[in-house]
Order: structure tokens, then C-alpha cells, then sequence
């Protein structure tokens, strides 16, 4: 730079002694005629070096845009990423020499698209060439910006019935060991719980009931592989907000008979959760017809509506999920569909009595989708026991409408059928995922 501002000087300096000597008139045109050469040259030396400048200030906007939706920041409000980004603009802009700053500005919003950042500056570059001719200083303006998708907070709920129908045999083979092994009985494929199996004459080993009985035939049952997909789940959550810096909280229900079941309140610690989804087990009843030994309930054991009114109670209405919003929710249900409870309104009730068996009333499905809370449903197919006069007479007349049933309570994409030998840890892990995915930002 020093060198063509002395060749411009060195220029100006000729044409003043070719104007002293007479002889030097075909030199002093030449001089004369180089001079707006020089001009043009010093000219564009000075516009290169203002254009270095802007690309540095460029790429110091685009750090500071970057900034603000990193994934560190991301997970704080707009307010304080809009600081951030204007601190790491201003430092780095500082470094810059014979830049002078005007202007900065930086905004930060938060939308449905996620979170947008938009760095302009404004700045001024000290002229060396130009200055000469009086224009002392070259504007550069420039604009960055940078989006990334928010972290979205959730609150899990898991809904999970532990009705004695929910702790049939997991797979085919193990059905057809308790049916082996409980022909007193007719053959059931059930291990029901009870704390007095004696009074039912089992025809089991030692008086036990059939919830022993499997344990020690080594078949596992439905509402143990629940118990384990819930743990998986738990691990999965904790392991997905670590990688992309959403925070998620879990609670888990039981429900049977005519209320929930608390196995974990609503915590952040999802450690803590799978620990506590160990203790899911099935309802332990007295015997045959008797929920105690002071509680003739017919068997009654089910009730999907009374469950849903509660959680519904127990759910706040969602947020945004974003930093400065209360977070999403999403409910899981688990369960074979069927309600088994006393209902004066229902289509076909067994004969003589209140006792209802029908598929989920779905009206609280309703009530809380248009709250705004999402729900997933995992639906354990009700078996198909052809063999049982029970579930001929009651429950086989509306088997085929079980599943739609079910699917119609969950929100859209967020259905998940798992059938006699299916994986429940799998499918459970499918909904999470599809919550996540689906999990959107709506103003």
C-alpha cells in the first residue's frame, strides 16, 4: 500500500516539473494522461480493501448469527441468545483495523419454523488512496442470518392398564403352557393375581394362583414386557433430550378397577422413572368375582373413562415447549381396549346385571386432543380365545371393533398394534419416536 501511494506522489511531483520546462510538452501530456490511471488504480486498491474488510465483517455477522441457535443456546430464551449474539459480534469486530463500527443489530425470534437470527451491520473502512482526492472512507453493509429447529420440552404421561386381562401370556407358546398346565380350570391362559387363590379351588400346585403358576413355568406375561418397554422408554428419553438438548419429564399411571394407579409422578430425573417402572404389575385381586375380601365387584375391573377423566385432571394445558413456554404434553396409552365395568347405558350388557364388556368410550379422547395434548396408543390385541365360552358370548361380538376403536382415540400417526408374540418394547419405542417427530411449535 505505502508503495503505490509513493508511486501516486512520485506521479503528482513529475507533473510539476514537466510544467516548469517548455521542452517537456510531449512529457507532460504523458504525465498528464497517467494521472487518472493512477487514480483508478489507487481507486480500486482502496475498494479491494474495503470488500476484504466487509467479507471479515461477514463472517464475524454469520459467528454471531450462529451463536444465537447453537445447541447451547438454543435452550435459552431469544431475549439472552440476542445478547450473546450481539457480544460476539461486537468483540470479534473490534480486531478489525481501520474499520469503525455505525451500527449492529440483532434479532432473534422464535416461530413455528423454529428460531431465526438476523445479524446487520453497518461499518465504515478509512481510505488511503481516495482519501487524496477527499473521500476519506468507504460504507460496507452486510446482513447474516441463521435458523435452527428449537429444542421441544415434553411431558410424557403413561397411561398403562394392569387389568388381570393385560396379564395373558406374551407369546403363542407361553398361551399354550397355561393352558397345559390349568386344565382344573378348563384351560386359562391368564395368570390372574389373587391373595386368596384357595378360595377359587385352581387345581394349581400348592393351592397358588396362576400369576405363581407362570413364574414358575418361566412364561412371560404381557404385563411384564410392559413393565420392561417402559424402562426402554425411559432410557430412550434420556438419551434423546441429551442429544438434542430438549428437556423431557415422565409420569406413569396404572389403571384398573375405577381409578389410577401412581407408579411415578411427573419428575425430570427419567433415571428415577425406569426405576420405578420395575414396580408395574398386574392387579392383584381376592379371588374369582372379588376385587377384596369385602368387595364383590363381579370382575369389574376396567374402567378406561373413570382413568381418563383423572388424567385429564392431572395433565396442564400444554405449551410451546420452548425455553419461555410451559412444555408440550403427550399421553401414552397402553391396553387391549376393553372395558369391563358397571354401566346402565351400555349396548350389551351380561345378562341379569349392570356388568358391561365393550370397547373404550373414546369421548375423553376427544376432550383432551382438542386441549392440545397428543396421544399415542399402543393397542395389545385383545386375544381371540375361541376356545372360551366367556369371551364367545361377550366379547367375540365386537373383537372386530376393538382396533379401530382404540385407533381412533390416538392422534394422527400415533397408532401402534401389537399382536399375540409381538415386540412391545419396539413399538413402544416407535411411538416415542413418532411423538418426537411429530412434536411441533405452534403459535
Amino acid at each position: 500500500m505505502a508503495h503505490f501511494l509513493g508511486l501516486f506522489r512520485n506521479a503528482l511531483d513529475q507533473v510539476g516539473r514537466f510544467r516548469r520546462h517548455d521542452d517537456g510538452a510531449m512529457a507532460l501530456f504523458v504525465a498528464l494522461a497517467s494521472v487518472p490511471i493512477i487514480f483508478a488504480v489507487g481507486a480500486g486498491v482502496d475498494y479491494s480493501a474495503a470488500n476484504m474488510a466487509k467479507a471479515k465483517l461477514q463472517a464475524v455477522a454469520d459467528a454471531a448469527a450462529l451463536a444465537a441457535v447453537d445447541h447451547t443456546e438454543i435452550t435459552d430464551t431469544s431475549t439472552n441468545a440476542q445478547t450473546v449474539a450481539t457480544t460476539v459480534f461486537n468483540s470479534e469486530a473490534t480486531n478489525l483495523k481501520n474499520v469503525t463500527i455505525n451500527n449492529v443489530t440483532v434479532t432473534v425470534t422464535d416461530g413455528s419454523a423454529g428460531r431465526t437470527a438476523v445479524v446487520s451491520y453497518s461499518a465504515t473502512k478509512t481510505n488511503t488512496f481516495m482519501g487524496v482526492m477527499g473521500i476519506q472512507t468507504t460504507t460496507v453493509n452486510g446482513t447474516a442470518t441463521a435458523q435452527a429447529g428449537l429444542s421441544v420440552n415434553i411431558n410424557f404421561y403413561l397411561l398403562l392398564d394392569n387389568s388381570p386381562s393385560m396379564d395373558i401370556a406374551a407369546t403363542s407358546a407361553g398361551i399354550q403352557t397355561m393352558v397345559n398346565n390349568t386344565s382344573a380350570q378348563g384351560g386359562c391362559a391368564f395368570a390372574c393375581h389373587e391373595s386368596d387363590p384357595a378360595a377359587d379351588n385352581l387345581g394349581n400346585p400348592n393351592g397358588e394362583d396362576n400369576y405363581t403358576l407362570a413364574q414358575k413355568l418361566g412364561v412371560v406375561t404381557r404385563i411384564q414386557n410392559l413393565a420392561s418397554a417402559t424402562q426402554s422408554m425411559a432410557t430412550t428419553a434420556a438419551a434423546t433430550e441429551g442429544s438434542n438438548t430438549s428437556q423431557y419429564q415422565m409420569a406413569i399411571y396404572t389403571f384398573a378397577n375405577n381409578g389410577l394407579s401412581t407408579i411415578q409422578a411427573l419428575t425430570s430425573n427419567l433415571a428415577t422413572a425406569k426405576t420405578a417402572a420395575g414396580n408395574i404389575n398386574v392387579l392383584e385381586v381376592y379371588k374369582n368375582n372379588w376385587l377384596t375380601s369385602t368387595n364383590n365387584n363381579s370382575d369389574m375391573d376396567t374402567n378406561f373413562e373413570t382413568a381418563m377423566s383423572q388424567i385429564n385432571g392431572i395433565m396442564p394445558n400444554p405449551g410451546l415447549g420452548t425455553p419461555t413456554s410451559t412444555p408440550q404434553e403427550v399421553l401414552f396409552i397402553v391396553s387391549d381396549g376393553v372395558d369391563d365395568e358397571a354401566n346402565t347405558s351400555c349396548s350389551q350388557p351380561l345378562s341379569g346385571s349392570n356388568r358391561c364388556q365393550q370397547p373404550f368410550n373414546t369421548a375423553w379422547c376427544t376432550t383432551i386432543k382438542n386441549r392440545g395434548i397428543q396421544i399415542a396408543v399402543l393397542y395389545t390385541e385383545y386375544l381371540p380365545l375361541t376356545t372360551n365360552s366367556w369371551y364367545n358370548s361377550w366379547v367375540a361380538p365386537y373383537q372386530s371393533q376393538i382396533a379401530a376403536n382404540m385407533e381412533s382415540c390416538a392422534s394422527t400417526g400415533m397408532f401402534f398394534q401389537v399382536t399375540t408374540d409381538g415386540d412391545i418394547t419396539a413399538a413402544m419405542q416407535a411411538l416415542f419416536g413418532q411423538a418426537i417427530a411429530t412434536a411441533r411449535l405452534t403459535n
